[in-house]
C-alpha cells in the first residue's frame, strides 16, 4: 500500500509527489503536446510520405507510455479511500471521464491487433485528440474551468434555451418576409435558420442574406441582439471565475501553503 500511495502521489500531480511527480508531469504534457502536433503534420502528405517511419515508431512509443501510464494509474488507484477495493474500486475509476479518455486515447492503436477491419479503424484515427483530454489532469486552470461551468450549469442551460428560442423566431420572422424573393434560401424555416445561426453567431456569412428593405431592418435588430445575447454567458462564466479565484486562498493551508487535497 505504502507503494501504491507514493505512485499516485507522482501519476496525479500531487504536491507530495515532489520534484519526481514534476519531472513526469512535464515529460506527459510534452508528449501529449508533440502527439498533437504529429497528428496534425501527418495530414500533410508530402511531409508524411517522406518519413513515414518518423511517425510510425513515435507513434508506437507514445502508445507504449500512454498504456504504461494508464495501467499504473489503475493500479495505485486504489490508494484513494474512495476508490478502495481491488475490483470494484478500481471500476469506478475506470468508468470516470478523465480515465475514459486515458482508454481512448490508446484503445484505436490496439484495435487493428484484435481484428477490427482495418476501413474501421481509420476512422478512429482522431480518437488519438483524446490525448489532449489528458492535459485536463495536469492543469489547475482547466480544473477551475470545469468547477465554475458545474456551478453555472442551470444558468447556462437557460441562456442555451433562450438563444435556440431566439433562432426560432429570427428564422421565422426572416421566412414570413423573404419567403417570396428569395424561395431558395428562404423557402422554409428550417432553411432559413441556417441564415439565423450564421447572423446570432457572427454578422452574417455572405451567402445568404435579405433583399427586401423588412428583412434588412430586421436583419440588423437580430444582430444587434444576437451580439447582446452572447454577452449574457460571457458575463455569468467571467464573474463565476472572479468567485472562484477569491476562495482560492482558503483552499490551501495556512501554515505551510500547499493546496488541501481530499
Amino acid at each position: 500500500m505504502q507503494l501504491q500511495e507514493q505512485v499516485y502521489q507522482v501519476l496525479e500531480a500531487d504536491d507530495r509527489g515532489g520534484a519526481l511527480s514534476n519531472a513526469v508531469d512535464a515529460f506527459l504534457l510534452s508528449l501529449i503536446a508533440l502527439n498533437v502536433v504529429a497528428l496534425v503534420l501527418e495530414t500533410v502528405e508530402p511531409l508524411y510520405l517522406r518519413a513515414p517511419w518518423l511517425f510510425h515508431g513515435f507513434e508506437v512509443f507514445s502508445v507504449a507510455i500512454f498504456s504504461v501510464e494508464y495501467v499504473v494509474r489503475i493500479w495505485s488507484v486504489t490508494a484513494r479511500p474512495r476508490y478502495a477495493g481491488a475490483v470494484r474500486g478500481r471500476l469506478r475509476w475506470a468508468v470516470t471521464p478523465l480515465a475514459l479518455g486515458d482508454l481512448l486515447a490508446v484503445l484505436p492503436f490496439y484495435l487493428p491487433f484484435l481484428g477490427v477491419d482495418l476501413r474501421f479503424f481509420r476512422t478512429l484515427r482522431l480518437f488519438r485528440l483524446f490525448r489532449v483530454a489528458k492535459l485536463w489532469r495536469y492543469s489547475a486552470a482547466l480544473h477551475t474551468v470545469g468547477r465554475v461551468v458545474r456551478r453555472k450549469r442551470e444558468e447556462l442551460l437557460m441562456v442555451v434555451l433562450i438563444l435556440g428560442l431566439l433562432l426560432l423566431f429570427a428564422s421565422s420572422l426572416m421566412y414570413f418576409v423573404e419567403r417570396d424573393v428569395q424561395p431558395e434560401h428562404f423557402g422554409s424555416i428550417p432553411t432559413a435558420m441556417w441564415w439565423g445561426i450564421s447572423t446570432l453567431t457572427t454578422v452574417g456569412y455572405g451567402d445568404v442574406y435579405p433583399v427586401t428593405a423588412l428583412g434588412r431592418v430586421l436583419a440588423g435588430v437580430i444582430q444587434v441582439v444576437g451580439i447582446g445575447m452572447f454577452a449574457l454567458p460571457t458575463g455569468l462564466l467571467g464573474a463565476a471565475f472572479v468567485e472562484e479565484n477569491e476562495k482560492e486562498p482558503s483552499r490551501r493551508c495556512p501554515h505551510c501553503g500547499r493546496e488541501v487535497t481530499e
